[in-house]
């Protein structure tokens, strides 16, 4: 496994995992009282500052010049959608319903977080 591919699911996995845990708040505590667009409006820059965190522990530990961050981060991404969507399937939730959802205000709010989510890589310079 080449430094990038490692470096891809050593920043998606944790950010997964948080982001699970963030979004089943989201579901059962927030969505209810303020809807489903404001709780994923509340929850994206959260998101985004675990994976900017976590991104810079990634690339203190392999040191990727531009081209490989931008890599780890589409493999990041690519990775994410499939575990977003394995998520879906095992909650019952067909592959249609599941881009569907992202064509509705939240799940196009949600789908610019994992955008970004997967830009963060490529953005984030590498502190020694």
């Amino acid at each position: 496994m080449t430094p990038t591919v490692k470096a891809a699911f050593a920043y998606v996995l944790p950010v997964f995992a948080a982001a699970f845990l963030l979004g089943a708040l989201r579901v059962t505590l927030i969505a209810p009282r303020l809807g489903a667009l404001a709780a994923v409006a509340l929850e994206i820059p959260l998101v985004l500052a675990i994976s900017w965190g976590c991104a810079g522990r990634v690339l203190r530990r392999w040191q990727l010049t531009t081209v490989p961050r931008a890599v780890m981060g589409s493999l990041a991404f690519a990775i994410l959608m499939v575990l977003e969507l394995l998520t879906a399937l095992a909650f019952g939730q067909s592959p249609t319903l599941f881009l569907a959802a992202m064509t509705t205000p939240p799940g196009a709010l949600g789908l610019a977080g994992q955008i970004g989510f997967g830009l963060i890589p490529f953005l984030r310079q590498p502190r020694g």
